[in-house]
Parts: structure tokens; sequence; C-alpha cells
């Protein structure tokens, strides 16, 4: 084995026995570049990753291509979700070079780091209009040796565009501006297909959440908005992209009607989409978004969670060496699952199942027909087809059971476990299910214990030990659904860690110059101290950062955290106008920030009846600008300020409502404080 044997990352483990003699990341590898003067070849990529595998199985497992890799390189594997910093720096590079990336990606360095030729999959021979991984490495062994000068030459040259990525902003978000960019997206959405762009098509949680919070501000294009964001959360749970047998989401499609996915299922993808499932159920009270987010929860809890409670980082999309195996269905196992004959005629129906399948000689169900198509067919009626399908559901994920499972990784991700924290969190309030308030602060106490050793927060967990790195959107993340928490339950340890987290990251991220940068003051020092603003699948720290330092201020009052969140807002302002999927966190961070946010202290006896009440009102609707701190009364020290000096009228539960700097009369009765908000 290599020097990966003893890696927390599942991704590194699975290159641990190959013939190349891989490094890990770190002095040693960089240092046998300098003294060796050697080019550095760094791949970088994730255990779910399809071409990630094929590339190591055609290249990284070959021994002669390893061989050649031993003789010139020094070779660094990078598992790209532990080391965000170095994935975002260098797919920069690889996408100032060659105009795109993804992974794998491949990126040769010089011994002090800069880039100087990349890449993501090259093929073990020439094809596909690629040269072999084999030839362009010989091409650049040969440079390396006699044409050293221009290597140099431009690896300084995309370093120094790398280090302009990280200046400061000067524009300003405005509500015309969001208005504006609101209709943009309107305008360019897939009506026929439902979300953005073409295939590959990718969820894109956040641009809906966005889309959502305009149409409770904008009443002239309210319903537009609405039936906008419903077209895509129907046209995506049909199945396909969404598992309809167990639950949860993959990747992405890879056509444009959700119907073939990247099979892989991410942590961070199903938390975000639990979410505006969510949301849009609240909105819209349609019961199958709630089925939505209730199947993929209950996935989560039952396939990506550890039993001390931090939610493991993704599935594979391979199983048996075969994409897709472990969801897909021949006509014979689905017959075989759905023994009694009408209830299979009900399924078929609904899938539009044919002999043949409907991909390649297989079949991924994707629902042919709505409810009330299917009902009208079968002279049902339209409320109990849900339960007809499930009960098929239920006997094909026994089935299933029988299949290989693809492979886990089981690591636990501070950032990723913070977005799934909140979804558990949000869930457990408006669904009001025990078992997703017990998902939510097992996770919480677990990240806050062991991904929390002597008090400094990491970045990644496995199997006992947890990496040192930890970065910007760790503690955000983490910052924001703590908060989530506080507000399901009013348990005041989690607004404390919170606070002190957010504490923290201000320390070590802030950027004097605005904003915060990705890495911390006290971490490793790279090719440059990255600082990016984009959102891609996950959202950008300074994003993350921006919306939990708002929230923070508006139960805190500390003016700080507003003015740093306010700051951060301009980094991202010009860049959101021009390309609002690609900041569409920042864009509902600035829609909370110019928005009329409601500041809410509800004070009694809890678990009392009018306490209850006010609880229950407040959650009985979507309200994202309304922040909440609630405590039997009299408050204890550690509460959020919000509950300070308020006290009881006539003894009895007293809400008080703020918003823009003034406060309303406090009311103790649930009519009064319904006229209030």
């Amino acid at each position: 084995m290599n020097r990966l044997s003893t890696s927390t990352s599942p991704y590194l483990l699975q290159h641990a026995n190959n013939p190349v003699d891989w490094y890990p990341w770190g002095a040693e590898a960089l240092q046998t570049a300098r003294t060796e003067d050697k080019p550095i070849f760094l791949s970088i990529g994730y255990a779910a990753c399809h071409w990630c595998h094929v590339m190591a199985h055609e290249s990284f497992e070959d021994a002669g291509t390893a061989a050649f890799m031993n003789e010139h390189f020094v070779n660094i594997k990078v598992d790209r979700e532990e080391r965000p910093d170095l994935d975002g720096i260098y797919m920069q590079a690889v996408v100032a070079m060659t105009g795109s990336g993804g992974w794998p990606m491949t990126v040769f360095l010089t011994p002090d780091l800069q880039p100087f030729y990349s890449g993501t999959y090259f093929p073990p021979v020439p094809r596909y209009n690629m040269p072999s991984f084999r030839e362009v490495m010989q091409g650049l062994v040969h440079a390396w040796r006699d044409e050293r000068e221009e290597i140099l030459r431009v690896g300084a040259q995309v370093a120094g565009q790398l280090g302009s990525q990280t200046a400061a902003g000067e524009a300003a978000f405005s509500q015309e501006s969001l208005g504006a960019v609101a209709l943009a997206m309107l305008e360019a959405y897939d009506r026929t297909y439902g979300g953005w762009g073409s295939a590959p098509k990718f969820p894109q949680p956040m641009s809906m959440e966005f889309m959502l919070r305009r149409a409770l501000v904008d009443p002239a294009q309210r319903d537009e908005y609405i039936k906008l964001v419903t077209h895509a959360l129907r046209s995506m749970s049909r199945g396909g992209m969404y598992d309809v047998v167990g639950g949860g989401f993959a990747r992405y499609s890879t056509d444009n009607s959700w119907r073939v996915p990247h099979f892989e299922k991410m942590l961070y993808d199903n938390a975000q989409l639990a979410l505006i499932y969510l949301h849009t159920w609240q909105v819209t009270g349609e019961p199958a978004f709630r089925r939505v987010v209730e199947e993929t929860l209950e996935f989560v809890r039952r396939e990506m969670t550890h039993p001390d409670g931090g939610f493991y980082s993704s599935l594979d999309a391979d199983s048996e060496g075969e994409e897709g195996k472990y969801y897909i269905w021949r006509m014979d196992e689905i017959r075989a699952s759905i023994s009694d004959p009408t209830e299979f005629e009900f399924f078929k129906a609904a899938y539009g199942l044919m002999e043949h399948g409907n991909w390649e000689g297989k079949t991924i169900l994707q629902r042919a027909l709505d409810d009330a198509s299917l009902a009208a067919r079968f002279k049902l009626d339209p409320e109990a087809v849900p339960a007809a399908l499930s009960r098929s559901h239920i006997n094909l994920l026994a089935a299933r059971a029988a299949h290989v499972r693809p492979g886990t990784d089981d690591k636990v991700l501070t950032s990723w476990n913070g977005l799934m924290l909140a979804a558990f969190a949000e869930a457990a309030r408006y669904l009001d299910y025990s078992k997703y308030h017990d998902a939510a602060t097992r996770s919480a106490d677990f990240l806050l214990s062991v991904l929390r050793p002597k008090g400094q927060l990491r970045r990644a967990w496995r199997d006992g030990n947890t990496t040192h790195e930890v970065f910007l959107e760790d503690y955000a993340a983490l910052v924001l659904g703590l908060l989530e928490l506080y507000q399901t339950d009013f348990n005041t340890k989690w607004f404390q860690a919170a606070q002190e987290l957010a504490d923290q990251m201000i320390v070590r991220f802030k950027d004097p110059a605005g904003g915060f940068f990705d890495t911390p003051e006290d971490g490793e020092r790279l090719l440059v101290r990255p600082k990016d603003i984009q959102d891609n699948a996950v959202p950008s720290g300074n994003a993350l950062a921006a919306e939990a330092l708002l929230k923070l201020a508006a139960l805190t009052d500390k003016g700080e955290y507003r003015d740093l969140a306010e700051k951060a807002l301009t980094l991202a302002a010009s860049s959101a106008m021009r390309h609002p999927t690609s900041f569409a966190r920042w864009l509902s961070a600035a829609d909370f920030a110019l928005g009329t946010v409601k500041q809410v202290a509800v004070l009694g006896e809890a678990q009392e009846k009018t306490f209850e009440g006010m609880l229950k009102k407040l959650r009985s609707e979507y309200r994202p600008n309304v922040l909440v701190a609630a405590c039997s009364y009299p408050p204890p020290k550690a509460a959020p300020v919000l509950l300070a000096d308020r006290p009881l009228l006539e003894d009895k539960t007293t809400v008080y409502v703020c918003e823009g700097f003034v406060c309303r009369q406090p009311v103790t009765s649930i009519d009064e404080f319904e006229k209030q908000l």
C-alpha cells in the first residue's frame, strides 16, 4: 500500500493499493518535489465520482503508467471534499487554461505550486479527440527538461490571474436590482422541462429559494414565481433523478427530462432540495411536496447517518462496476416484487413500463401519468393514488435490498452536515416530527463535540479521526444550522454555540477589504489565499457567512455582525446581476438584508397553551424573514438579547414584534399577534 493508506478520506483510500507512489497533500510531498526538482502531478476527485473511478482503473491501476508517473513526477492525490481550498484554487486554474472544469481534475504544477498544464479526464489511449494520459505526460516531461522557461512563464501568468480573484467588491444590491434579476431568471427558465439551462441539468435549489422569496415581496409576479418553482419541483420529483423507491435525489440529470441521472447521491444536494420542497409545501400546501421532504429525510436517516449522529457525505454512482446498477430495474424484477396483478397494472400505467425498458434495455422509474390521470383511468379517488403507489414502492425497496449497494463515502463533513442540520431542524419545526428533531439534535451534538476537539472546529471526521483543516464554509454552515435548531426548540446552547463560532469565524477568516477568506489566517500557506464568492453545488462560504451574520444581528442587535454582512454582500452584487443562477444564495441573503425583517420574542411558560399557540401561528406559513427567540420567563442569561428586558403583561404569555427599528405594542392574544404578523 502507498502513503494514502492512513488517510481519513474514503476517496484516497480507494487509491491506497494503486502502483502509483501517491502522496497526500502535505509538507513531505512538496519538499520532495523541490528536492528532486520534479513537477507535481495533482489529481483531485471524490469518492462518488464515476469518471474518477474510470481514470483510476484505466491509468492509476496500470503498472506501466504508474511506473512512468513515479519516475517523472511527484504524484499527489486530493479529496476535493476534504480540501475545498485546493480544489477551488486549482479549479480556477483549469477553467482559466481550458475554458471548463470538472472531476477528475488533472493539474501539473511546478515545485512552487504554480499550475502550467491542466485538464480533467484523460483516456489511456487516444480517443474522444483527446490525447492519451501517457502522451500528455510524455510531452510535459519533455517540456520540463527542454522548455523550462516557458513552463515557468505560463505558471506565473496563471498564478497571477488566480491572485486577482480575491479583490473586494464595490457594487451594492437594491430592491430594484433584485426585482430585475428575478424577472431575468423567470425569462430564462426552461418552461418545457423545468430548471435552467440544458443537459446536464442540475437542480439549482438556491435559485428556486430566491424565486420563492420574491413571490412574497412582488405581488405582481407572485403567481408566476410560484408557478415556476412548483413546475420545477414537480418535474424533478417524477422520478429519474429523484429516487421514487428509496427517496433522495441524484446529483444531476444527464438529459433534459430529468430521467437519466448521474446516480451518485450527495448529502448537500439532498439537504438543499429537502428545504425547497418543504418551503414550497408551506406556500402551496401541495401534499406531494411534503411527501418528497419526508421520503428524502427518511432516506438520509436510513442510509446516510452514522450511529452517533453525523451524516455521511455521499453514495457512489456505481455498484458492481456499473453506473446506476443499484437503482435500475428489469421488468421481471418489478413483476416479482409487485405480485398482485391489479397493483402491477396500476404501477405499470403510472410509470409507463415497457418490456424493453427506457434506458439501455432496463427501466429507470419516472412517472408517466400524474395522480389525476391515473385516478381517472382506474376510477379511483386521486387522493388514494399516493398510498396505492407507496405499497409498490415498499415492495421494490425490499427487493432492492438484494442488490449490491453502491459504496458509501462515510466521512462526516462539517459544512455539509450544517446544511442537513438546518433541513432536519426546519422539518422538525414545521412537520412536527420528533424523529426529525432527534436527528437534528444528535447531529448538532456530534458536530459540536467530535468535530470540535478541544474547542477547535475541524472540516472532516472519519472512523475516530479528524483532519486538521477547517474552512469558512464549515463555520458558516454550522452557525446557520444551529440557528435553525435554536428556533425549533429554543435550547440556548445552540444559540450560544452559534454565536461563539461566528465570533471565531470573524477573527480567523475576515478580510479587512470586505468579506472573508476561505481559509483561516493561521492556515496553510498556499499559492493564493482563496476567496471564492461563486455558489457552486454548495453555497459560497461568503454567502453563508453573510446570511449567518445577518440572522445573528437580528437576534443580538450587534451592529458589527450587520456591518460585516453588508460589506460582504458588495463582493457579489455585480456578478449576481450578470449570472444570477451562479450567485443565488447571495441573492437570498441580499433579499433578507434589504427586506422587512421581523424580530419576534415570545415569553411565558413553555408548553403552556397560549405559548404553544403563538408558536403554532408563527409556523403556519412560510416566513423566511422572521427571526424568533422564545423562552420561559424570566429569560436565562445565555438567551438572545432579543428576549432581554421584556416583561410579561398580566403574567400571561407575551409576544414582542419588532421590525425596521420599531417595536409594536406587546400582545398576549393569538389574534392580536396574527395581525402584527
